[in-house]
């Protein structure tokens, strides 16, 4: 019953346009479907094979998340069912994505990750990468993927000044892609996914419609090997 009055307690603090993604990494089915009960639908994981495992067993209305780093070649085993995939950042990836969710007749949804922390160990793309991306015949050819939007991690720092400014960089970077580039069957930008449980609260002030909160919900993370 934890779980769910967590689950209660934080939404009572977002706006009905804020997409909440449980991050459910390490944690066990149990708690998963404790949070199902509550409601919750959209979980996030960041190994492909342990959310394959949890897909399998656990009811399939939920909406699986991708968030951590992927790697092209364990896409496929993920084709058939993820929702949203949060990090993909590189055009290689976009394409591979495509051409597995192409075997699967689906649509896979997509957020680029822009680089946007000063950290180097960041992943993502530059934003003038993103729009060469965007603007590119090549990407015009996928079929199979639809980019719904960006997803920006910002720097671990208690500086609280240097994560605004950098959701607020990649909020600026949003909108002017709204702006300049005409919505087609594969680009419907209408997601910014930034913050996470340290820093989710500056997120949604900057602009974000969809954050990435586990601790808050499942209590401490569970660390496997």
């Amino acid at each position: 019953m934890l779980i769910k009055q967590n689950l209660i307690n934080f939404k009572k603090q977002l706006k009905k346009n804020i997409s909440l993604v449980a991050v459910s990494k390490t944690k066990p089915i149990s708690d998963i479907q404790e949070a199902y009960n509550a409601g919750q639908r959209n979980f996030g994981e960041n190994k492909i094979q342990e959310m394959v495992n949890k897909y399998e067993v656990l009811p399939k209305d939920i909406q699986w998340h991708m968030i951590g780093h992927l790697q092209r070649n364990k896409v496929k085993y993920m084709a058939h069912f993820v929702n949203l995939i949060h990090g993909v950042d590189s055009f290689k990836t976009l394409k591979e994505i495509d051409k597995q969710a192409k075997k699967h007749n689906r649509v896979i949804n997509c957020l680029l990750q822009a680089r946007i922390a000063q950290e180097e160990t960041k992943f993502g793309l530059t934003f003038e990468e993103i729009e060469q991306i965007v603007a590119s015949s090549e990407f015009q050819s996928l079929k199979n993927i639809k980019l719904v939007g960006l997803m920006g991690m910002a720097s671990f720092t208690e500086d609280k000044e240097q994560i605004a400014k950098e959701f607020d960089s990649l909020k600026v970077f949003f909108d002017k892609l709204i702006t300049n580039k005409p919505l087609t069957l594969n680009f419907q930008f209408s997601t910014l996914s930034m913050g996470m449980s340290d820093d989710y609260q500056i997120a949604i002030k900057k602009g974000s419609n969809m954050i990435r909160v586990g601790s808050a919900i499942f209590g401490a993370r569970n660390y496997i090997a």
